[in-house]
């Protein structure tokens, strides 16, 4: 097989959960310029009407379902959903994930919750059932979940002070080692992308007031751009990462390597 055809998404189906702007719409933008058809969730319809509309343009075939992950009924009628349109579920990617800015003296417990339930629980549940109702039958699949590098080391509390999210995605790359390790033998490989700071709405604060320090912080001298998601996520959403499973891999500019 060439390699032009390892990277090939035609005839694949991928959802993307949170894909209606920032670095799931990025990533739904690479699937879909590789021939993947698109199913999007959010929770704010006029969002991904907007997505969709964008993707068009691009000459990418998306549809969209509005879909609140952390309320965990709500995923399973969703995914049926999808799958009635598509037939199948080949690649799903975790995008959708919250983050709570507080010292952990003073964290609230509730925003603690709201955290659990949407970026491990919401995770964990869109990834058992595309495994359960596509993915093992079909004995090929690809799940990538997008962690941070807050989910690989601490984080520097004079940046940010968030307790629950690095908890949170500390969890999602733990579960990712272990959805390789028991779902491998069904042909279905689960890694986690851990980006370093982008330029979204959930970092546009620190950045506001640190972004400079980051960047020197960083040895790149750069943030992440609206291209540098693209890359690693086709390679672990197609049949070129077949043999790459349990992987955390920081998309950082070498941040974390100081």
């Amino acid at each position: 097989m060439g390699v032009k055809q390892l990277f090939d998404l035609g005839g694949r189906t991928a959802l993307v959960t949170g894909g209606s702007r920032g670095l799931g719409l990025q990533i739904a933008e690479a699937l879909g310029e590789m021939g993947a058809r698109l199913a999007l969730t959010a929770r704010k319809k006029e969002e991904l009407d907007a997505a969709v509309a964008h993707l068009a343009k691009l000459g990418i075939e998306a549809h969209a379902w509005v879909c609140d992950l952390s309320r965990r009924e709500t995923i399973p009628p969703v995914f049926d959903e999808v799958l009635e349109k598509f037939g199948r579920v080949d690649i799903l990617v975790n995008n959708a994930g919250a983050v709570w800015g507080a010292p952990a003296e003073e964290h609230p417990l509730e925003a603690w919750d709201k955290l659990v339930a949407l970026n491990l629980i919401g995770t964990f549940v869109m990834s058992q059932q595309a495994a359960k109702k596509s993915m093992i039958p079909a004995r090929w699949g690809r799940i990538v979940n997008v962690a941070s590098v807050a989910g690989l080391f601490a984080s520097d509390p004079a940046l940010v002070k968030t307790v629950s999210y690095n908890a949170t995605k500390h969890g999602v790359v733990g579960m990712t080692k272990q959805l390789a390790a028991e779902w491998g033998e069904h042909g279905i490989t689960v890694n986690a992308i851990c980006p370093g700071f982008f330029p979204s709405k959930m970092t546009r604060a620190t950045l506001e007031a640190a972004g400079e320090l980051v960047r020197r912080a960083t040895p790149t001298r750069r943030l992440g751009g609206e291209e540098d998601l693209k890359g690693i996520a086709v390679l672990l959403a197609s049949e070129a990462g077949r043999h790459i499973t349990g992987q955390a891999i920081a998309v950082d500019g070498g941040a974390t390597l100081i």
